[in-house]
């Protein structure tokens, strides 16, 4: 599904040039549940904002179903973001002004799908996330757990090619973060290829591949055991 090639990913400071990720190679397959793991700084964050297509200020190649993304122009990675990504922010990013069923709906409304079938959708998502009683109220009004549920919602309601995930249960008690986990599972099982960054190990049990990332660098992935530590790293 995707192929990434030398990517890099860095930012001008007063001090010079931080590098936040280092010549990635990374394929991922259709069907994959990938956990991206690492410290606090080690990158994971960008990654998952490159993937999403949210970020355009890299270099490299990121191939997306054998089409070249770093030759597309920003309005059509866009695109291509739109029709087969879903993305779980760890800091919700939903639309203030909008009510918690507007919310919902807005990746459908990218779609040519009929107002009635949206009505439908957006309906038995609110009953399946148990927040039907919300469905008139703004973000504001919600405590930080639901507006997580809002935003998990909006990002599984198209059914994505592609969900990623970050920190997606960060500000769920035990019991939803198990319901969200295992929805994942389910969402997986069906053909969608999940991305997670999670620092809980017990979330990334559900997945079938982790990815360790440190300053930046590769430095572990379970389907290629013999991926070596750069150099940068391993004198760090």
């Amino acid at each position: 599904m995707i192929q990434l090639k030398h990517l890099e990913r860095s930012y001008k400071t007063p001090a010079g040039q931080t590098w936040v990720l280092r010549r990635v190679n990374l394929e991922i397959r259709e069907g994959e549940f990938i956990t991206v793991m690492g410290p606090s700084g080690a990158g994971k964050s960008s990654l998952l904002n490159v993937l999403a297509l949210l970020d355009d200020a890299w270099e490299g190649e990121y191939w997306f179903r054998e089409e070249a993304v770093h030759a597309l122009k920003r309005k059509q990675r866009a695109e291509v973001a739109k029709r087969n990504v879903g993305m779980v922010f760890q800091s919700y990013h939903l639309l203030d002004d909008l009510t918690v069923q507007e919310n919902i709906d807005l990746p459908l409304s990218y779609k040519d799908i009929p107002r009635k079938e949206r009505q439908s959708l957006v309906a038995d998502t609110l009953d399946r996330f148990q927040i039907v009683a919300k469905k008139d109220l703004y973000p504001s009004q919600l405590s930080g757990g639901q507006q997580q549920l809002v935003g998990i919602a909006r990002a599984v309601i198209h059914k994505p090619a592609l969900l990623l995930a970050d920190e997606p249960t960060g500000n769920l008690h035990s019991t939803q973060a198990k319901e969200i986990m295992e929805l994942f599972r389910d969402l997986n099982q069906q053909g969608t290829t999940i991305v997670q960054v999670t620092h809980s190990e017990t979330n990334a049990a559900y997945g079938s591949r982790t990815i360790q990332l440190r300053d930046g660098w590769m430095v572990g992935d379970t389907a290629n055991p013999g991926l070596s530590q750069p150099a940068e790293v391993s004198a760090s």
